[in-house]
């Protein structure tokens, strides 16, 4: 992983970014185990780079701006994917126009996305915290984007126990 953490920093990203991503990358690998639905180098790769878009804006455009910084330098469109999918529950093509980014499907769809994007949702900064008080918290969204987030949650929850 700290190949990972380089090209993180080298992009610009914080300590504080690069832990967390870090710790993003443990938690998925954990709620993944030994279950061969995941590709565990895919996740590593996704989790480790799902924050890289930070080192442009913090705002809620990091995702695509990382999935783009990725595509530049060729990288696989599978990562390239996970770090676009990752906020949230993710974010559909009218969500992502009427927040100013581009009118793209961000809502994740492979298992590796959407335990990346669930891990994510799971830490603030390095620290494992609640999926109710992210539900509780996510009240100011619309009713389509926290319903994603609940079946999110439910599902990962039936997935990884």
């Amino acid at each position: 992983m700290s190949e990972y953490a380089a090209l993180l920093r080298e992009a610009g990203c914080d300590e504080g970014v690069v832990r967390h991503c870090h710790a993003v990358t443990a938690l998925a690998l954990q709620f993944a185990g030994g279950d061969r639905l995941y590709d565990r180098d895919l996740l590593t790769a996704g989790g480790m780079l799902h924050d890289i878009g930070r080192s442009v804006t913090h705002g809620i455009g990091h995702a695509q701006a990382g999935a783009a910084l990725l595509r530049a330098s060729g990288w696989p469109e599978a990562v390239c994917r996970i770090v676009e999918r990752h906020t949230g529950a993710g974010l559909t093509a009218d969500e992502c126009a009427l927040l100013g980014l581009l009118p793209r499907d961000c809502v994740p769809v492979t298992p590796e996305e959407r335990l990346v994007a669930y891990a994510d949702k799971r830490l603030k900064g390095d620290r494992v915290v609640s999926m109710e008080r992210e539900l509780a918290r996510s009240f100011a969204l619309p009713h389509r984007s926290r319903r994603r987030m609940y079946r999110l949650w439910r599902e990962m929850d039936t997935f990884t126990g």
